[in-house]
């Protein structure tokens, strides 16, 4: 017989509704909403949907990031010029480090897979 799983936790929290820093926008304001759907006890390890509304802004990764699209069309640009459109159905990785811009040229939603290391204290 299988071990049975630990406690499960919700899978789903209301949405959290935001815009992002002023320093930070390239074009447009859009509002991005966030579903958390889990969390770790560490806070390293995070899984949930996104949705950004078009614009586009400047991106710089401390974490690394799995990524499934779900609706819509991103384009992700690197600071050295290299280009990836994404449409659904579409998966990737960001590594940590990652320095560049997210445009959303359709009203995009991506499922995400988050891990960040916490510094060392």
């Amino acid at each position: 017989m299988p071990t049975p799983l630990p406690q499960l936790l919700p899978t789903t929290t209301p949405p959290e509704d935001y815009h992002l820093p002023a320093e930070k926008l390239i074009r447009g304001n859009p509002k991005q909403t966030v579903w958390s759907h889990y969390t770790d006890a560490s806070g390293q390890f995070s899984v949930g949907l996104w949705r950004s509304e078009p614009g586009a802004w400047h991106v710089r990764y401390t974490e690394e990031e799995y990524c499934r699209m779900l609706e819509g069309k991103s384009i992700l640009t690197s600071e050295a010029g290299a280009v990836l459109t994404l449409v659904a159905g579409d998966e990737f990785v960001v590594p940590r480090g990652f320095v560049g811009t997210w445009e959303v040229v359709e009203t995009t939603t991506k499922r995400f897979v988050i891990y960040e290391k916490q510094p060392q204290g």
